[in-house]
């Protein structure tokens, strides 16, 4: 029962899609005697730079047909439907002759070696080469193969067949990752591919509400964005997510508009927050996702573009950046901040991160990038979402006189204050309430800002409440 993976097919500007290209695989091992028993759709690390928007592997469990046989279909419709023509685009396959015939998800007995779920762990959270994925598969014994010519550029290097390291990471998937969803995926004509889709956008609205929450991330509410309508230039009509294949059928069913040519429901990694590693601020490395601590540690601003850009210390240091000496450690050294940002595009998020005051204490989730600056390394955390833990409820102001109500005046550097009316006198500011916009829990990124692989807050499993964006 060989896995057959396939990776690296489409192009930003010309189409296609790797889910297409599979799926049009398995129609052709079925005509051969084969039956695929199930399709896994791999989302692999989002901070690749050579990436399409989904960065996605499939992988297709099958059986009633040999390895060497599958891997021949495979190669065919890839070299025939891949957009190998796009310089950048490089297919890659492989295919593992290995027994998935029961529960491959099971670690404890999955006939996934472990070197290459470690393997897919790995390339959900770095970035990895051709040859090691080459050598591995040949380490044990899968076919795999590049197709198309010299192939696309990885590193000012030409790579050909560098598909086959996202392949690769599909064959291990399910060894490597604990939770997975849905998505019903409807395709177009082939040949309508380019033009305006046709939906019916209220028909997305109202399916979607029928859904909700088992399926989500279909529309974004507030925009008024039916989000599983893509705006490539590839054959997909819309893909709907959620946790449940027959709910995600069923939101599909409900969709009208323009012809489903054929449709295909995959198992994925996407909406689990896979790619997200604990980290602490100060050790974190470049092109990763990351959740980690720390303390705010100056006052939000929006930057030109409408980006909204927030320091955030870690808690070795919170005391040296907040200012309110709770016993952090460290020097404060640039090392042991970065600078959170909200993108313009997260769009109402950005009100969130806005409302930060230095001291609060968070867990922010997402991409860390490292840049080269004048003054040296730049550390930013492209957010996708964060947790408010502690929340600073009081601020310093100057004292209210108590006889007369009238705010005092400074009775000097370093003296006090005092009432000029009555001449009352207080040793230094008082701390004060003040209202806030938050309240402690977990806040995210809308729909249609939502990256692939990034869990929906609907989806629950956090350890804080939750306010969910639909």
């Amino acid at each position: 029962m060989p896995i057959v993976a396939v990776d690296d097919t489409d192009s930003r500007e010309r189409g296609m899609c790797t889910t297409y290209v599979a799926t049009r695989i398995a129609e052709r091992l079925a005509d051969a005697g084969g039956r695929v028993r199930r399709r896994l759709l791999v989302r692999l690390n989002p901070a690749v730079k050579h990436k399409t928007r989904g960065n996605a592997a499939v992988a297709l469990h099958v059986s009633g047909v040999g390895a060497g046989r599958a891997a021949e279909v495979a190669v065919e419709t890839v070299a025939e439907f891949a957009a190998a023509s796009d310089p950048r685009t490089s297919p890659g396959v492989v295919v593992a002759d290995r027994d998935v015939e029961g529960d491959p998800f099971d670690p404890t007995g999955s006939p996934i070696p472990d070197a290459v779920a470690a393997f897919a762990r790995r390339a959900l959270r770095e970035r990895l080469c051709v040859a090691e994925a080459v050598d591995l598969a040949e380490e044990h014994g899968f076919r795999h193969a590049a197709i198309g010519s010299a192939g696309g550029a990885d590193g000012g290097e030409s790579v050909a067949g560098r598909g086959r390291i996202g392949a690769l990471a599909a064959v291990g998937a399910p060894a490597a990752f604990a939770d997975w969803t849905v998505e019903r995926i409807s395709y177009r004509e082939l040949d309508r591919c380019g033009t305006p889709r046709d939906v019916d956008v209220e028909s997305v609205f109202a399916a979607a509400e029928e859904g909700y929450p088992v399926v989500w991330d279909t529309v974004d509410r507030e925009a008024g964005a039916a989000v599983c309508v893509p705006n490539a230039p590839g054959p997909i009509l819309h893909g709907i997510r959620g946790d449940d294949a027959d709910a995600c059928r069923a939101v599909a069913a409900g969709i009208g508009g323009e012809a489903v040519d054929r449709a295909a429901t995959f198992l994925t990694n996407q909406g689990t927050d896979a790619h997200l590693a604990p980290g602490r601020i100060g050790d974190l490395r470049d092109g990763a996702g990351y959740r980690v601590a720390g303390v705010v540690a100056g006052a939000p601003e929006t930057k030109q573009g409408g980006h909204v850009h927030v320091a955030v210390a870690s808690d070795r240091t919170e005391s040296d950046w907040s200012g309110n000496n709770r016993g952090g450690e460290g020097d404060g050294t640039d090392a042991d901040r970065l600078r959170a940002v909200a993108f313009a595009p997260t769009g109402r998020f950005r009100d969130r991160v806005r409302a930060l005051r230095p001291g609060d204490r968070v867990t922010l989730c997402g991409e860390h990038e490292v840049r080269a600056d004048a003054d040296g390394p730049e550390h930013t955390l492209k957010l996708e979402k964060f947790a408010v833990r502690d929340l600073v409820r009081t601020a310093p102001a100057v004292p209210t006189c108590p006889d007369c109500g009238r705010s005092m005046s400074s009775a000097g550097r370093g003296q006090g204050y005092r009432c000029r009316d009555c001449g009352t006198s207080a040793s230094g500011k008082v701390e004060t309430p003040i209202d806030r916009d938050l309240e402690p829990g977990w806040y995210e990124v809308p729909p249609s800002a939502r990256r692939h692989v990034a869990k929906p807050l609907v989806r629950g499993g956090f350890d804080a409440p939750t306010h969910p964006e639909r």
